[in-house]
C-alpha cells in the first residue's frame, strides 16, 4: 500500500501536529509554503548526503571563454570523478553547465557499472538537471544516454518542460522558484542516499550558502585563467557563518599533477 504523503509542523518538544494533505497537488502546494516557513518536513524522509565535486584553476575559475570546454582535469582525475559517480545514486548539474558542456553525465567504467548491477542498483545512477527557465534542449546528450532522468524547475518551466521532455525525463516543480530544499525532500523520498552534484557556479552557490552541501571535493589545477569573465566555482553570497568560518579539511592528495582538496562546509569553526 501506498503511504500516503502528510506534513509534520512541530509545535513544541512533545506535540507535533499532522495534517494529511489529499491529493499530489494540494500537498506540493501546502509542502512548499510550510517549507518556505520554515516549520514543516516531512517525516522520517531522510534527505541525501550532497557531495559537491568541482575542478578549477588556482585562481578559482571553472572554466575559460573560449568556445571550447577547458579541460582541468587530467585522466587520473577523470577516473577518480568516475569512481565517484559509481558510488553515487543520482547526479546534479545546472541547466548552464548542460548547455556549455553538453555532457552525457556517464559512469564510464564497464567493471563499475557491473559492481553496480551486481549491488541490486541500476548501470548508472539517476541524472538531474535543474532549470528555473526550463529553457532545456531535448536533443542535448544528457537526456540521451544512462538510465533514468529527473528535471526540477518552476512552475513557469514544467509548462514549457512537460511537452519537451515528455518521454525523456520526469518533471518536478518546486513552486515559483528553484527550491533546493523541496529538490532534497524529494530525492529522499525517492530512496536517493548519496547526491554527487557537477556545478556549475549557481548550482554550488546556492547549496553553500543555504547550508545544504554536507562534502566538497576540490581539484585544483596547475592552471591560471585570468579571464574576470570566465565562470567561477562560487558567486558572491551570504555564506554560513561569513568569511569567518573555517571549513574542516579532511584530505590533501596528489591526483597526477591535480591537488584533491575535501573539506565538510558543515563541521569546523572561526578558528578560534
Amino acid at each position: 500500500m501506498r503511504r500516503r504523503p502528510y506534513c509534520v509542523l512541530e509545535l513544541d518538544e512533545q506535540l507535533t501536529w499532522r495534517r494529511a494533505v489529499p491529493g499530489v497537488t494540494e500537498f506540493k502546494k501546502a509542502l512548499h509554503e510550510a517549507v518556505r516557513r520554515g516549520n514543516c518536513r516531512e517525516d522520517q524522509v531522510p534527505r541525501p548526503y550532497v557531495l559537491l565535486s568541482v575542478a578549477s584553476s588556482v585562481d578559482g575559475y571553472i572554466d575559460d571563454t573560449s568556445p571550447r570546454r577547458l579541460l582541468l582535469s587530467n585522466s587520473e582525475d577523470f577516473d577518480r570523478v568516475d569512481q565517484m559517480r559509481a558510488d553515487s545514486d543520482a547526479i546534479l548539474i545546472g541547466a548552464g553547465t548542460i548547455r556549455a558542456d553538453n555532457p552525457r553525465l556517464l559512469v564510464n567504467s564497464e567493471e563499475r557499472r557491473a559492481a553496480r548491477v551486481a549491488a541490486g542498483k541500476p548501470a548508472y545512477p539517476l541524472k538531474i538537471a535543474v532549470s528555473a527557465s526550463g529553457d532545456l534542449d531535448p536533443s542535448l546528450k544528457f537526456w540521451h544516454h544512462g538510465d533514468k532522468k529527473l528535471a526540477y524547475t518552476t512552475d513557469e518551466g514544467e509548462a514549457k518542460l512537460n511537452g519537451r521532455l515528455a518521454g525523456l525525463a520526469d518533471v518536478v516543480s518546486t513552486g515559483p522558484t528553484i527550491d533546493f530544499h523541496a529538490i532534497l525532500d524529494d530525492l529522499g523520498r525517492r530512496g536517493v542516499e548519496r547526491l554527487m552534484v557537477e556545478g556549475g557556479g549557481q548550482v554550488h552557490t546556492a547549496l553553500l550558502s543555504q547550508g545544504l552541501a554536507d562534502e566538497i571535493h576540490l581539484a585544483v589545477a596547475p592552471l591560471l585563467v585570468g579571464d574576470r569573465d570566465a565562470p567561477r566555482f562560487l558567486n558572491p553570497a551570504d555564506y554560513p557563518g561569513g568569511s569567518a568560518r573555517r571549513m574542516r579539511l579532511v584530505e590533501v592528495r596528489t591526483v597526477g599533477d591535480v591537488a584533491l582538496l575535501r573539506y565538510l562546509p558543515k563541521e569546523g569553526g572561526d578558528g578560534s
